[in-house]
Order: structure tokens, then sequence, then C-alpha cells
């Protein structure tokens, strides 16, 4: 018994597929969803999802967004998204000492760009420690981290 799983960024579908087993960054924690789950809609916070169909585990990243749970289907729409298997790490790290430069120059007062370039940073931070952590792992068991 599977589950359809899609997630979904601004800009393309990232993953589309059945699967056993889609946990989710939920704001108020980690959520596991399975097949026939209950109706449910929550926000994301940045993390990582992780879906399993059989032995095979895809590991993505969410920069924010929201979920909604039905029991035949799990739609992510992500604010950001990317499977961690193409995060090009040279660049991430390029983007995160970019933003670490600009925050130590903004002005107090610029609270809208001070926000903006702190989101930038979670967001490259998150991607680089995904790809340390999940980047090698071609396939792996629930739980083994």
């Amino acid at each position: 018994m599977t589950i359809r799983c899609e997630i979904v960024s601004q800009d393309r579908l990232v993953y589309e597929g059945d699967v056993d087993i889609v946990v989710l960054p939920g704001t108020d924690g980690e959520m596991g969803i399975l097949p026939h789950h209950a109706p449910l809609l929550t926000t994301l916070q940045y993390g990582v999802i992780k879906v399993r169909h059989k032995a095979e585990e895809h590991v993505f990243t969410v920069a924010g967004g929201v979920a909604e749970v039905q029991p035949q289907i799990v739609t992510v729409l992500a604010d950001a998204a990317e499977n961690v298997q193409e995060i090009d790490t040279a660049r991430a790290e390029e983007a995160r000492r970019r933003a670490e430069e600009a925050i130590s120059s903004v002005h107090a007062e610029d609270v809208e760009t001070y926000l903006a370039l702190e989101a930038a940073l979670r967001r490259s931070n998150l991607r680089l420690d995904a790809a340390k952590r999940y980047h090698t792992r071609k396939r792996s068991t629930f739980g083994e981290e």
C-alpha cells in the first residue's frame, strides 16, 4: 500500500511518485505520513523531506511552504525545494559567503534587507548541512543517520 507524494516548488515539480512514507518538517515538529492518513494541512519549516518506497529513500531540502495531506496523496507546495543529490556544494558555499558578507554590512534600519539576507543564509546553511549529511547516501534504511 502506498501514498502519492508531490513536491512542488515555485518554479518546478521537484518530485512525484508513489511512496510508503513521507516525513515532513512541520512547524510543530517532524511528522510521518503513511497511506490513509487523516486529512491535514500544515505549514513547513526549513528542513528536509524524506520519502521512501521499499528500500529507496529520496531526501529534499525545503525552505518553508505548506503541505496538504489526504488519505491517498501528500502535496507539498514549497517556497523552495530541491533534491539533496542535486545540490552543488560549491555554489551553496559561495551563496553562504555572500550572504554573510552582506549581512555584516547592512544598516540596522534596513530591516527588510536584513531579513532577506538572513533567509538566504538560512537556506544556504540548510542546503550545505543536508548535502553533507545525505549527499553520498544513494539508498538507506529509514532511521539510519
